[in-house]
């Protein structure tokens, strides 16, 4: 049966390459000629036959991508510089689209979205090729999002739970820390057999070589692929880059792993369709982005799900990061994409200048899907955490034109800014599911109630310790999705008062 089947194999791959010899003899290779360069794009005569977003060759061996079909010319996306292109010089048709290489020697590596390598290493073996667009998973193919994607951070977990397959947007002013919420989530996913991408869209090539570098001192790298367009880049490069790094996610996704992409940032990728549309003069629209701004997103995040067993059970979430100017939400790119995606994760400036980290705010952030995948154990010690936390916001608020507090007030106080401390945490120090329960249930239980608002942080250090070494058997319980018993949770406290009870 093997000896008959590799023989229709290499009957197929014959009779392939021959249709292939015929079509070339009938169709000969097109050519065309350039008649305007601008930044990033040329005008092209003389290919009538070109397809949309198909990769044309230059006679000096740039490529670039054909976007504008318009009649008599097409207006053709450069993916390089294009020093040496000139009016006159010669085009010629590839006949085949944009595509990526993908593979899992790819691990490890940072690449462009063409496939050349970036970080001094070794060349890249001949690996399989995918397109950079491909259509998203019908309905149908898809499963309900039920398992939790661990980022380490208190505050997400707990109260703005992503799932694997989720769409979770990241938001905020410059310098709010966008970049380190996503940075520590890949961090988290060692051992977790997550497979991540890094797209790095208009990013300096200072901030891109930071974050590799922190992967690798953190030994993230090695689960990773970082696919770079930098600033200096044309923008033809960074517009097809967040594709590219997808049809790279997708292809692990394809074979039943778990992945994860993060794009930083979708607004330089907007603002490069934008340069490129008003350079080929397609009309503008609102904020002189074009009409079909919201469609290049759509089209884009709409591939990641969580995929039927029947196909594999794999799953690929994102966590697009978008930037806003002075906190408005409202303005047009924010808003696309907070309608795409299946919740956002808002980081405030004025969190972060009052040393709130990370800067979440919680009364604007809000997750549609993951609080389906949160394990059993968050639900019962973080359920009424997120309303009380949004409540104790309003009050302090309210509470500073006053100096009269009756006693309930002054308490609710006093605890809300304990669970505001205990959410607080470190950059690159992300904590594991069992680990954060414990903290959360001491939070809930009141045993911090007590203790001084800046012991918080060493106590909670403390009870990470102890149980991570006295018990790593309810630890890892709690981690494998199980509930909390009611034994476990009178031992877990009754463990954490000896701990916290000073001699």
């Amino acid at each position: 049966m093997k000896e008959t089947e590799a023989v229709l194999k290499d009957t197929e791959r014959q009779l392939e390459a021959t249709l292939a010899q015929h079509q070339a003899r009938l169709n000969p290779v097109e050519t065309g000629c350039v008649t305007y360069v601008g930044q990033g794009v040329a005008l092209v005569e003389g290919l009538p036959s070109v397809g949309s977003q198909e990769l044309v060759r230059f006679a000096n061996g740039d490529e670039g991508v054909a976007m504008s079909l318009d009649p008599g010319q097409v207006g053709v996306v450069l993916l390089s510089r294009g020093d040496e292109v000139r009016a006159g010089t010669e085009v010629t048709r590839t006949g085949r689209v944009v595509d990526v290489p993908v593979g899992a020697p790819l691990l490890g590596r940072v690449i462009d979205a063409t496939g050349r390598v970036l970080d001094r290493g070794p060349p890249l073996p001949e690996l399989e090729r995918w397109p950079i667009e491909r259509d998203a998973p019908a309905i149908l193919d898809r499963a309900p999002v039920t398992e939790p994607l661990a980022t380490g951070f208190k505050v997400i977990d707990a109260l703005i739970p992503v799932g694997h397959g989720q769409r979770e947007l990241i938001l905020g002013d410059r310098q709010t820390g966008k970049t380190t919420v996503a940075l520590d989530t890949v961090i988290n996913q060692k051992d977790q057999e997550v497979i991540c991408i890094w797209c790095a869209i208009g990013q300096r090539t200072a901030a891109v070589a930071h974050v590799v570098e922190t992967l690798r001192q953190h030994h993230a790298l090695a689960y990773t692929v970082v696919m770079v367009a930098a600033g200096e880049d044309p923008p033809g490069l960074q517009y097809i880059t967040p594709y590219a790094a997808t049809s790279l996610a997708e292809y692990f996704m394809q074979d039943g792993r778990r992945v994860l992409i993060v794009y930083d940032d979708l607004t330089r990728h907007a603002r490069a369709y934008r340069e490129l549309c008003l350079l080929l003069r397609r009309p503008p629209g609102r904020e002189a982005y074009p009409g079909d701004i919201f469609y290049i997103h759509s089209r884009l995040l709409e591939r990641s799900t969580h995929l039927r067993q029947e196909l594999g059970g794999g799953s690929l979430t994102a966590l697009p990061i978008v930037e806003t100017e002075a906190q408005n939400l409202a303005a047009y790119i924010p808003t696309n994409l907070i309608s795409i995606t299946d919740g956002q994760i808002y980081l405030s400036p004025e969190l972060f200048h009052r040393g709130i980290l990370p800067a979440i705010d919680v009364g604007k952030s809000v997750s549609r899907v993951g609080g389906k995948a949160q394990l059993p154990a968050y639900r019962a010690v973080a359920g009424d955490l997120r309303l009380s936390y949004a409540q104790f916001e309003e009050l302090e608020a309210f509470a500073r034109f006053g100096t009269r507090l009756d006693d309930a007030t002054r308490q609710a106080l006093e605890r809300g800014r304990r669970v505001r401390e205990t959410l607080k945490q470190a950059e690159h120090v992300p904590l594991t599911v069992a680990e954060q329960i414990v903290i959360l249930l001491a939070l809930n239980a009141g045993l911090f109630d007590a203790m001084p608002v800046e012991q918080l942080a060493d106590a909670q250090q403390r009870l990470c310790d102890a149980f991570r070494t006295q018990l790593p058997e309810l630890l890892h319980r709690l981690a494998r999705g199980e509930k909390l018993e009611e034994k476990d949770r009178e031992y877990i406290l009754e463990t954490t008062r000896g701990l916290l009870t000073p001699e």
